[in-house]
């Protein structure tokens, strides 16, 4: 091997710092913008304030959890006759710490970035733009950078602890290094799961109560300084839409190169790199992505008012994906011998790098699909502003029937995906394709952060009085960012299917099991137990919103009764208390939502076994894709079809503005969404995700035992076959399944 090939697997972390110094950088620049006036600091110093206070309560709740946790897996590692190590507790803690390190970088700079994007928006739009960007920019590599560094680090230290040289990579001391790891993405999805949870109960509870009171109620506008419950609306924007978006993707960006790891060592590669090629190529296009997407984010900018901001951020997105679809063929070739094999599929590093591109066309798919079913303009959107010139009633009808309709393109898109990159290249191809679908997360989700810090600078615009343009700048900003924010769920649940298949592989594999037969009775129930919990969960979270968003309505009621002059600007309302009812609710309601998702897999897994825990798996990922895409888009659409009526909207051949009656059904469309899409849709993938990796994590403690670790099929014919090395020739190319190859080959003998 040549000095480069050998030390490969070092340069994989210098992309995670290479970010992470860019994130500082642009950091930097975003402080030193002007932050207008004192009224405009003083505001955004209380949702600043609010912020921290919520991060701090949770991270306090979150540290008995992790500590709890970590004593028990490093226990569990210490068994015998189980394929773990204690590290892999460090590993949890670790990959905790960065996940929650996550969330609070984007909350930090959203904080500040708020501000400064309406400073900002005083001067031009192009300006709003580049600074809500920047911050935007500032999360999506602080959070990839976290993850590459991570995650490649950790790769570097339990290779070196537990693989000796000369060790053959698919043997048992890989399969621990790689078991050790995946604490790192328990640790990770665990902390995103409470955060997305915890920061979506928050920010809706803040904004029904907003909502309801302020603009139905007492006619005002939305971020009007007299409503008590604007600083907890805005501040929910920052827990719930940056720190849980940025911990949400952390974990799906982990959980995604984890599980192509997992079965990348399963593949007996003859490579120039000891045979780690298969496990380095997920983590070395992740790390190509980090730097495509800084690179493209030169591109995200506007030239004058009339510029389309949406194009703008199209450019850069498509750059970003671009780049990393043509860097992707050159390390698949450097790195892959020109046929490997997984589990009877032989396959070749063409068959990967197109498996890759499949994965980024799904992406690709997903995300303009999602556009057209969420964004104004679009006849999905249209249909129900035209419906809720008949009332309240019709709108909720007509939404309802939105969300359903727009699973069903996604899903054709998501099956056509997988069979595609299965045909390419079995298992590896389905997960090498969310790996690749997940390479420009740095971008995404750059994308997806500014919606929120523009939503913000319109509010702080709103209470400060400012002239009426700059909030126009905003509000374009803002509504950009809703279907950035839509599309950005969208992408999210879909790479979550991809990567919960990779990690159900993984688990097959790595609990000794050849299938899941749903003819039997007990793998059956399991399938319907899963099928059921996202829909236990989801009802979890919105009553959550529901019993918190009725204190948040009752206190904004009893402030408009009990302190005279609020509404005519002599009385300042007690914003403290609003935030205060939606830290506590949040922090108290994310607990038994979080629970569920790691106690079921524990409680099926070793009571009836892998199968059924497979059978229950299976359940909880149609399921959860289907509710998650469901509940986003439905909720999409109702907040954009309320905003329409901002600009005004013809309904049978009448202009309709924002008060009127048209425009009232439409706020309670949007407030029925609001849990949808902010709370209960985006934990959807999560969810599958965590359930997945709570299941592999305890698979080598519930695995149907065999003397051959090496092989899924456990029967000694297919053990005679391996150790007298006949196995090398029983290929599905022969015309039948691995088994009956296996079986061909003794017979041979």
């Amino acid at each position: 091997m040549t000095f480069f090939q050998e030390n490969l697997i070092y340069m994989i972390p210098l992309f995670g710092v290479v970010a992470l110094l860019v994130t500082a950088i642009k950091a930097s620049w975003v402080s030193k913008q002007n932050a207008g006036d004192a009224n405009m600091v003083e505001l955004a110093g209380y949702i600043a304030q609010g912020a921290m206070a919520f991060l701090k309560a949770e991270w306090k709740v979150l540290s008995y959890y992790v500590v709890i946790a970590a004593i028990l897996l490093g226990w569990s590692g210490t068994l015998p006759n189980v394929h773990s190590h204690w590290l892999i507790a460090v590993a949890f803690v670790i990959g905790a710490v960065f996940s929650a390190t996550a969330g609070y970088i984007g909350m930090k700079i959203a904080t500040k970035a708020n501000v400064r994007t309406t400073q900002a928006a005083r001067t031009s739009l192009a300006q709003a733009l580049k600074v809500s960007f920047t911050g935007g920019s500032v999360m999506g590599l602080g959070v990839a950078g976290l993850a590459v560094l991570g995650l490649g680090s950790l790769f570097i230290i339990f290779y070196k602890v537990f693989v000796p040289a000369g060790a053959s990579i698919i043997g048992l001391e890989m399969r621990t290094t790689i078991e050790v790891l995946t604490g790192f993405s328990l640790g990770a999805e665990s902390i995103a799961l409470f955060a997305r949870v915890g920061g979506g109960i928050y920010t809706k509870a803040a904004d029904v109560g907003a909502d309801l009171v302020g603009k139905v109620e007492a006619g005002i506008p939305e971020d009007d300084v007299r409503n008590p419950a604007t600083i907890a609306d805005n501040v929910g924007d920052n827990v719930g839409d940056v720190a849980g978006m940025g911990a949400d993707l952390f974990g799906s960006y982990v959980a995604t190169i984890l599980a192509t790891m997992v079965l990348g060592q399963e593949i007996d590669s003859k490579d120039n790199f000891g045979g780690l090629a298969p496990i380095l190529l997920p983590m070395l296009i992740a790390g190509l992505g980090l730097i495509f997407s800084i690179i493209s984010m030169v591109f995200v900018r506007i030239k004058d008012e009339n510029a389309s901001v949406q194009n703008a951020l199209n450019l850069g997105n498509w750059s970003s994906v671009i780049l990393t679809a043509i860097a992707s063929f050159f390390a698949v070739k450097y790195l892959l011998p020109e046929t490997m094999s997984l589990r009877g599929v032989e396959f070749s590093a063409t068959n990967v790098y197109l498996a890759i591109i499949v994965g980024l066309i799904v992406g690709a798919l997903m995300s303009i699909i999602t556009e057209y079913y969420t964004a104004m303009g679009k006849g999905p959107v249209n249909s129900i502003v035209q419906q809720s010139s008949t009332g309240h009633a019709t709108n909720i009808i007509g939404g309802l029937a939105v969300g359903m309709h727009s699973t069903v393109l996604p899903i054709i898109v998501l099956a056509a995906g997988i069979y595609g990159s299965y045909h390419f290249a079995g298992l590896y191809g389905v997960a090498i394709a969310a790996a690749g679908m997940m390479a420009t997360t740095a971008m995404q989700l750059a994308i997806d952060a500014f919606g929120p810090i523009a939503d913000n600078a319109g509010g702080i615009a709103e209470m400060s009085g400012l002239p009426k343009e700059v909030r126009e700048r905003t509000d374009n900003l803002d509504a950009v960012g809703n279907t950035t924010a839509a599309t950005g769920k969208g992408f999210a649940i879909a790479s979550a299917a991809l990567t919960s298949l990779a990690l159900f592989a993984a688990f097959v594999g790595v609990a000794g099991i050849s299938s899941i037969d749903i003819y039997k009775a007990d793998v059956l129930a399991g399938l319907f137990i899963g099928g059921m919990i996202p829909f236990v969960f989801s009802a979890l979270a919105i009553s959550a919103v529901g019993r918190a968003a009725m204190a948040m309505v009752q206190e904004v009621r009893r402030q408009f009764r009990e302190i005279p002059g609020i509404m005519e600007y002599k009385a300042k309302p007690e914003y403290e208390k609003c935030v205060a009812i939606s830290t506590q609710a949040s922090i108290r309601e994310m607990i038994l939502p979080g629970a569920i998702a790691l106690l079921v897999p524990l409680l099926i897994g070793f009571t009836f076994g892998p199968e059924v825990l497979g059978g229950t798996l299976a359940g909880v990922t149609v399921s959860g894709v289907l509710m998650g895409m469901f509940q986003s888009n439905a909720g999409g659409a109702w907040d954009n079809a309320k905003k329409s009526f901002e600009k005004g909207v013809n309904i049978n051949g009448e202009t309709f503005y924002k008060g009127s009656e048209p425009h009232k059904a439409s706020v309670t469309g949007d407030t029925v969404g609001d849990p949808f899409k902010d709370t209960s849709g985006p934990s959807m993938n999560i969810l599958i995700k965590l359930m997945s990796i709570v299941s592999l994590v305890i698979a080598p403690h519930i695995a149907i035992k065999s003397d051959n670790h090496t092989s899924l099929l456990m029967n000694e014919k297919g053990k005679c076959c391996i150790e007298q090395k006949h196995a090398s020739s029983c290929t599905s190319s022969e015309g039948s399944s691995r088994a009956a190859a296996m079986k061909s080959c003794c017979e041979k003998k």
